[in-house]
Formats: C-alpha cells, structure tokens, sequence
C-alpha cells in the first residue's frame, strides 16, 4: 500500500486481512474505490519496484462495473482493484460488507467487522474474534455494518445459489498486452460487447 504513493491514502485491504480471520490461503486484497489513471497506479508501483505478474480487466456480472486487476506475485495470492468506471452504492458497500481497513488500521492493529464466504459475521474483539450466522439476521448485520439490507440479502442470495449449483465464474476476464492500458482495451472491448458498451454508458451517464 505504501508503494502506491499518493494513491496510498485511498486505498484500503478487504475481506480477511481486515477482519483478521487470516490463514495460510488467504489473500491481500487491495482496493483504489474511484476511478483513478491506471497508468498512474501502475506508475507508482513501478518506482517502488513492483512489476505485476499479470494485468486484466475483471466483471463479476453485466451489472457490475469493469475494474482493473493488477497481480502482484506468481502465486496470485496479491491484487490490487481499481475500478474503471464509477461504481454502484451496492458496490461500494459490498467492501464494507466483507470488512477493509487502510495502511494506518493496519499499522495501529485495528481490525474490521465484515462477513465471510460462509455467510458469518467476523466480530473482532480483544482475544480473538466472535463469529455467528448472518443467515436471517440480515437486518442486524446491516445495521452493525453501517451499509443497506439490499446488499447482505444479495450477498446471501449469491452465496446460498453457489453453495447449491457450484462457482459460476465471472461475466468478463480480458487479459491485458504489456503495451496496452487498461483504459484502451476497454475501449476496444466495448465496441463489439454489446452488454458491456450498455454498462458503461450507465455509468459514465451517473444512473
């Protein structure tokens, strides 16, 4: 987070890492929430000395936005998300949902409320954690969470469904060339996806 230089302050980790549930598996997520030049994100890395491994476009589903996904080590255990177009308040809430936390939580120890894969909410407190089911307590999440109903239902509802038929996969993954932005091959993307070219459109106009 401290190689992303100024972008370092908007960034924020999420899911485990923030909750403090962490284990041998899991990943360092790291999040730039608005939309910011790839090219400069990329940039601040590569003076810190950093060069991802990979570079991609990622959509969950048509309705999501589109982020950038760059991947920091050969294990893929490292990311960093950015968002390519604004991102819906569902969206945003779903960071919070799951539990982040900046650099300087992280350096004060500070961790973060937020629900697992397995449908829990992580409670931390000063020896450990507490754990239980959100499943028909969605209100009570919502509200310990700071964020709306919708998006734990969703959540539970996504979830639930993988649990029963199996990942699904995602919506888009388009790698990106060494000699290519994120921006541009969006661009190019778009002209012969129609859903995508939809998506954008939305966003770019605020709905």
């Amino acid at each position: 987070m401290k190689g992303l230089g100024t972008f370092e302050t908007l960034s924020f980790v999420h899911g485990s890492l923030a909750r403090g549930d962490v284990d041998k598996k899991s990943d360092i997520d790291i999040v730039i929430p608005t939309n910011v030049s790839t090219q400069m994100v990329e940039s601040s890395l590569e003076l810190s000395g950093f060069e991802p491994t990979s570079r991609e476009i990622v959509q969950s589903t048509p309705m999501h936005s589109p982020k950038a996904r760059l991947t920091l080590d050969l294990e893929e255990k490292a990311a960093i998300t950015i968002p390519l177009v604004p991102l819906r308040s569902l969206e945003e809430q779903f960071y919070a949902y799951g539990g982040s936390a900046t650099r300087a939580d992280l350096q004060q120890g500070l961790r973060k409320k937020g629900c697992t894969k397995k449908l829990t909410l992580v409670e931390p407190n000063a020896i450990g954690h507490r754990e239980w089911s959100i499943i028909g307590r969605e209100a009570e999440v919502s509200q310990l969470l700071g964020i709306k109903q919708g998006i734990v239902r969703e959540r539970v509802r996504v979830l639930d469904r993988r649990d029963a038929i199996g990942r699904t996969g995602i919506f888009l993954t388009l790698p990106v060339p060494p000699n290519m932005t994120f921006e541009r091959v969006l661009r190019l993307e778009s002209a012969t996806n129609p859903a995508l070219r939809r998506t954008l459109k939305t966003r770019n106009q605020g709905s």
